[in-house]
């Protein structure tokens, strides 16, 4: 029983095995790639520091291994994103055999509008977002205060900002999802409104790990995109009530 539980596995596992081999095989590439290129990409990302203030000419490190970690956690962070057409191309290989045609179109739909939401939310980090902070930040600098910013600190600062509203900017992709499989509709968000707000507030709070500014920037975006969620739920929830009456 078990050699023929084994033996109806084992195809799918040897596949498994293929895909994963080279989702890694393109995350090394990539990394590899980035690091050849890493003081540039930190300079790209030192950019908007060095704009912030007339006091901030350069970084710091204080630990001898910091600038390498540094420079080798954003070339694996540049890789991953970088092979993440890669990776969904191969799960996308894995698992299609096994799904129906409209299944197929849905996870294709699902795939480009999550990427294209969370690129969005880099975007919009990147190039809003951190610059008004480091603004804010920064202007507390004088000659008689210093400011001395830590490389690998502040890369880390930088990742964890983009990560987080790439995240958050989920948010009404994934109302029209919960629309689409019948399990709230857009009145329960209408009439939620003030809780979800709320709910929104302290996810921001701590996905930018407490930071104030950090957390206003976060949210105001994210109560827009909330309403368009309510918006985008309610156009697509009634588009599936006229489907079923056009087919009767």
């Amino acid at each position: 029983m078990f050699e023929r539980s084994l033996a109806f596995f084992r195809p799918h596992h040897l596949e498994l095995r293929k895909r994963i081999i080279r989702i890694f095989l393109s995350i090394i590439i990539s990394t590899s790639v980035a690091y050849a290129f890493s003081e540039q990409i930190a300079a790209f990302f030192i950019a908007p520091l060095l704009q912030a203030s007339p006091f901030v000419h350069k970084l710091v490190y204080t630990n001898l291994p910091e600038a390498f970690v540094s420079y080798l956690k954003l070339s694996l962070l540049i890789g991953l994103v970088a092979s993440f057409p890669v990776i969904l191309y191969q799960l996308w290989l894995f698992v299609s055999p096994g799904l129906k045609s409209d299944e197929k179109k849905t996870a294709v739909i699902v795939v480009f509008w999550a990427s294209l939401l969370f690129m969005g939310g880099a975007v919009f980090a990147f190039f809003i977002v951190i610059p008004r902070m480091l603004l804010y930040f920064m202007s507390y600098a004088s000659p008689n205060l210093e400011p001395l910013p830590q490389f690998g600190m502040y890369l880390t600062f930088v990742a964890r900002t983009i990560l987080a509203f790439g995240l958050a900017f989920q948010i009404p992709f994934l109302m029209v999802m919960a629309g689409k499989a019948g399990l709230v509709q857009s009145a329960y968000f209408r009439r939620k409104r003030l809780y979800f707000y709320g709910v929104i507030v302290v996810l921001s709070f701590l996905l930018t790990a407490g930071d104030f500014i950090a957390t206003g920037l976060l949210s105001v975006p994210l109560f827009a995109l909330y309403e368009a969620g309510i918006f985008l739920t309610s156009l697509f929830g009634k588009k599936q009530e006229a489907d079923p009456e056009q087919n009767s």
